[in-house]
């Protein structure tokens, strides 16, 4: 039982410590001036979101208040190869659909902060509940990568997860990992790089089995908005919120907030 804790005082002095160096991280905390990339971190709530966060940066959550919102959120920092990474913790949610705050808040960070990576935390261990919020995720960006976290946990009630198969059918990288312990880490770190340099090109695979008569009024919708606005990202998505009145998108046109 000592060697064990002793163990665990040594892994937490490494993960407050800012210019804690392995396996090319630099772990910034809140130093996120200057970056050259933000990675956005997202997750069903209890998934293990703050663990990979802390592993990635090097803190025990710098938390503040959104502007205007009284939902908390957590900034931070990481570099590798050279380049500097700034790390947002968005609130953990179930959906997108923006019927509360924390919703509105990851929906609008993803869709209009346009991260240049959206990390995905689930809970390995309960898969199949969390896959309906990474389904959403890739509705409005093409550039994520899951976490499968808590793969001690899975292992340890007998799942077995492919995670080639995983990737294949959501059409982004699946990277196993088991942050308390900093397992798979080091992968997750050079994943999130790959991606961010477009040395790995994500096609993520989004729902088809739409209704006929949604699907056409969809792509009808969804190629009037590519005509007038050209540099509109993820116009079947938003052809989707258009159709079901979401006002926060109508808003979000009329400004030009979504293709500025």
């Amino acid at each position: 039982m000592a060697k064990n804790k002793t163990s665990n005082s040594v892994s937490t002095a490494c993960e407050v410590c800012p210019q804690y160096n392995a396996n090319g991280l630099k772990k910034l905390g809140v130093n996120i001036e200057n970056t050259d990339f933000v990675v956005a971190l997202a997750g069903n709530p209890n998934t293990g979101k703050s663990t990979v966060f802390n592993a990635l940066t090097g803190l025990r959550q710098h938390t503040g208040n959104w502007p205007g919102k009284t939902v908390t959120r957590a900034e931070g920092a990481f570099e590798y190869n050279e380049k500097k990474f700034k790390l947002v913790d968005l609130p953990g949610t179930y959906s997108l659909l923006s019927t509360s705050q924390d919703e509105e808040i990851a929906r609008n960070f993803i869709l209009f902060g346009k991260p240049d990576v959206t990390v995905i935390v689930v809970d390995a261990s309960r898969l199949e509940r969390n896959l309906n919020l990474v389904i959403q995720i890739l509705e409005i960006t093409n550039k994520a990568v899951l976490c499968l976290n808590l793969m001690d946990e899975a292992k340890r009630n007998n799942f077995e997860i492919d995670e080639r198969a995983l990737a294949k059918d959501l059409g982004i990288p699946v990277v196993p990992t088991s942050a308390r312990f900093n397992k798979g880490i080091p992968d997750l770190i050079t994943t999130i790089n790959e991606v961010a340099n477009g040395n790995i090109i994500c096609k993520p695979h989004r729902i088809k089995n739409v209704p006929d008569n949604i699907n056409k009024a969809v792509k009808k919708l969804s190629s009037e908005l590519k005509k007038q606005f050209p540099g509109l990202p993820n116009s079947r998505w938003i052809a989707f919120r258009l159709l079901e009145g979401d006002k926060r998108i109508v808003e979000a046109l009329e400004s030009g907030e979504l293709y500025k």
